[in-house]
């Protein structure tokens, strides 16, 4: 994620931020109703981020949410599946 938001920043000032922020919008949103988002394997849920080509994967545990992967759409998609 964080290269991700250095490689946004190089292209365009306050891109790299603005690209954090949304990833920020995207847990809040998780936080608020972690059930919303669809089921991509087992119980891992997936959430889009607006504008970049980027999800969260999360599981839904009995006392957290636990963030599994900030994946590239475009990129290995299936890179997340060993961890």
């Amino acid at each position: 994620m964080l290269d991700a938001a250095q490689y946004y920043e190089q292209q365009a000032t306050g891109l790299g931020l603005e690209f954090l922020d949304k990833i920020e919008a995207a847990i809040q949103d998780i936080r608020e109703n972690p059930e919303r988002w669809p089921i991509v394997k087992s119980n891992i849920r997936r959430r889009l981020v607006h504008r970049f080509p980027f999800a969260l994967l999360y599981q839904i545990d009995p006392e957290e949410i636990v963030i599994q992967a900030t994946m590239h759409l475009h990129r290995r998609p299936n890179y997340w599946r060993g961890r």
